[in-house]
């Protein structure tokens, strides 16, 4: 792998990852388009290093203020700048964690191998940006992080079960389901964000033993460095950026890409 596809798939991840438009689908389908070599298991644990590094970088003050929630004798709100944490939160996180988890474990080689396919993921690109579509034109967004329930939890853990699947995306999986539960657009996404460093982590950690045994390489550290840049500056410019647009461009992003896909392999 040299220099210049190992920056293309570390920013491949780092806007997939936070951005609803499924990394895992677009690590499938960039070296399927142009061609890359496979990169191997220890250049997939540096992609998703560099992820768990900007997303613990952007929300290391709320990560504390949250764990302070959780076993000091705090107010049951937090404020953070304008944000507003319940006394629950991080029990409600670990709630929502769980379904993720145990799906990845039990479907990880079907991940690895059938779902993999380019025409399956231009089919869960289309559907699922269409169901994040209707949830962010048709729900109502009324509701802030310190509304979130445990039953809301169970739900938007489940739906981000589907994100084993590539072209569904964790992000959007979740992002989606909060809106449907009447989320507002920054809350859904901020929650969405919190979310994902539990698991993240978890798919680094398992994977770091391979990492440590073959070493780091140059070519890897670069992808590290720029998945841990593109994925913060993802999560600071969509936070901005659905504070006053709808999530429509992504659906139309994942429609594009899609055909891109169907035609390409017609094609072949």
């Amino acid at each position: 792998m040299t220099f210049l596809q190992a920056i293309i798939l570390g920013l491949v991840q780092g806007l997939g990852e936070f951005l609803p438009i499924s990394s895992s689908g677009h690590l499938v389908i960039f070296p399927w388009l142009f061609n890359f070599p496979d990169p191997g298991l220890s250049f997939d644990v540096a992609l998703h290093l560099g992820t768990l590094i900007a997303i613990v970088l952007y929300f290391w003050k709320d990560f504390l203020d949250i764990l302070k929630l959780a076993f000091q004798n705090y107010n049951r709100k937090s404020e953070i700048g304008n944000r507003k944490y319940g006394k629950n939160i991080l029990w409600l996180l670990v709630v929502a964690t769980i379904p993720g988890a145990f799906f990845g474990l039990l479907l990880e080689k079907q991940a690895e191998t059938i779902f993999r396919n380019p025409p399956l993921i231009a089919g869960t690109l289309t559907i699922a940006g269409l169901v994040l579509y209707l949830a962010d034109k048709y729900a109502r967004h009324k509701r802030d992080l310190n509304d979130i329930t445990k039953k809301d939890a169970i739900i938007i853990g489940l739906s981000q079960a589907f994100a084993i699947i590539p072209g569904v995306s964790r992000a959007g999986a979740t992002i989606t389901s909060g809106l449907f539960l009447g989320l507002t657009r920054v809350s859904s996404a901020r929650f969405s964000f919190l979310l994902s460093a539990p698991i993240i982590f978890g798919a680094t950690i398992i994977k770091v033993p391979h990492l440590i045994k073959s070493g780091l390489t140059s070519v890897e550290v670069t992808a590290i460095v720029v998945a841990a840049l593109s994925g913060y500056l993802a999560i600071a410019w969509l936070l901005k950026f659905v504070e006053k647009v709808s999530y429509k461009v992504f659906f139309w992003y994942r429609i594009l890409l899609a055909i891109v896909i169907l035609s390409v392999w017609f094609v072949r």
